[in-house]
């Protein structure tokens, strides 16, 4: 069994909630001789495990590995392959003919020529964003 991972961000403040948390209940509820679990609860969390993670950050166990090159190109690649390959099956299954067939197959590759068109032009233009480019027409 594999451990869950998190981004650095949300295990510090998970760290930060439970240590609070647990202290506070620890303060409340623990009985005189275990006392010394509520400055010990306080402690681990916020002056050992907090600056462990943020000072190890990928290599800690439970943090989850930063590559947004990784999911950029995963997630675009998805993205584009979804509709076509949703487009054959209902074709392969004989929800469309095919003419209907072709007719939405052109009509997605091109789509796929404006977003290389647009992609190119924000590059041209300094990064801008297209999204923002078409909320200013």
């Amino acid at each position: 069994m594999s451990l869950p991972t998190f981004e650095k961000k949300r295990l510090i403040g998970l760290i930060a909630v439970l240590s609070f948390g647990l202290t506070s209940l620890f303060a409340v509820i623990v009985p005189g001789p275990l006392e010394a679990l509520i400055p010990a609860t306080f402690i681990a969390g916020f002056f050992l495990l907090i600056p462990l993670v943020a000072v190890l950050g990928e290599d800690f166990p439970l943090v989850a590995a930063d590559d947004p090159d990784a999911d950029a190109s995963t997630e675009s690649a998805t993205t584009a392959e979804r509709p076509v390959a949703e487009l054959r099956e209902r074709y392969a299954s004989g929800e469309i003919d095919e003419a209907e067939f072709e007719q939405r197959l052109d009509r997605l590759l091109a789509t796929e020529d404006l977003d290389e068109r647009f992609d190119r032009i924000d590059a041209d233009r300094g990064g801008r964003s297209r999204e923002r480019d078409l909320e200013l027409e």
